[in-house]
């Protein structure tokens, strides 16, 4: 076993409002959505309260570039999206999480997957995601700041796997 610190979590079912973004960048193309619309919902003035979820979608390929990646926000049963942000129910389930910075959110990636061939645990079917937990380094209540290399070791992330027993 690897020294990873990884912990067992039940996530809750949620509904999410979220964004897509494809090219070479596209988490910050996502990102700029979801937060844009978020402004525009007045969530951001209540930042703290919020959680950020995001995915490879699709999964990058050998020999291009470019790839998708989905960005989620947490939102209440009855709120109305629009436009190119939509709706969509998360079943919930347990995951392995570990703990990361932007700087190494790739290996941490690769050391949770080998904790899990690891341990008693099977992959699970569920998507597995990556929880923003420093928002407020890069989010206003205006919207989006730039990201730079400045900052990879100080925006954090919880890195969800979806196991099964």
């Amino acid at each position: 076993m690897n020294d990873l610190e990884v912990r067992i979590v039940n996530l809750e079912p949620m509904r999410v409002a979220y964004a897509l973004g494809y090219g070479e960048s596209p988490e910050m193309i996502a990102w700029n959505k979801i937060v844009d619309w978020s402004e525009s919902k007045g969530m951001l003035d209540n930042l703290k309260a919020l959680r950020f979820f995001g995915f490879n979608n699709p999964n990058p390929s050998p020999g291009s570039p470019n790839y998708g990646y989905e960005q989620w926000v947490v939102i209440d049963p009855n709120m109305e999206v629009e436009g190119e942000i939509k709706a969509k129910e998360f079943p919930g389930g347990i995951f392995a999480v570990a703990r990361c910075n932007l700087s190494n959110i790739t290996e941490v990636w690769k050391q949770l997957v080998l904790w899990q061939e690891d341990s008693n645990y099977r992959m699970g079917n569920l998507q597995c995601l990556e929880e923003a937990l420093t928002p407020e380094l890069f989010i206003t209540s205006e919207g989006m700041l730039p990201i730079d290399e400045s900052m990879f070791d100080r925006l954090s992330f919880d890195l969800y796997l979806s196991i099964e027993e």
